[in-house]
């Protein structure tokens, strides 16, 4: 079984940052990319930033130059760094996690429970 546990969420006023982090656990391989969705009210869900094991990052648009992920291997966490938010950045932030696990080492999709991010003066 992979878990996924997300922390750091919460209420920040425009122009401020919060940091979001999502740890895996359980029994597996290896874990290839993880990253970020959000899901704000009325939307469809959106990739926000991935970073494959390798390092090589990608990002929406919308959030290049404001938000930085990363990841530590060795903890199995991946980061997002949200910095200058703003209103539009309000929505349910999910991690996701491509985990290499099983006889044959297959890779399964696994998703975090989700973390709001409300940005609201």
């Amino acid at each position: 079984q992979v878990q996924l546990v997300e922390s750091g969420g919460g209420l920040v006023q425009p122009g401020g940052s919060l940091r979001l982090s999502c740890a895996v656990s359980g029994s597996f391989f290896s874990i290839n990319a993880m990253g970020w969705y959000r899901q704000a009210p009325g939307k469809q869900r959106e990739l926000v930033a991935a970073i494959t094991s390798g390092g090589s990052t990608n990002y929406a648009d919308s959030v290049k130059g404001r938000f930085t992920v990363s990841r530590d291997s060795a903890k199995n966490t991946v980061f997002l760094q949200m910095n200058s938010l703003k209103p539009e950045d309000t929505a349910v932030y999910y991690c996701y996690a491509d985990v290499v696990r099983g006889t044959f080492l297959r890779s399964y999709l696994y998703w975090g429970q989700g973390t709001q991010v409300t940005v609201s003066s």
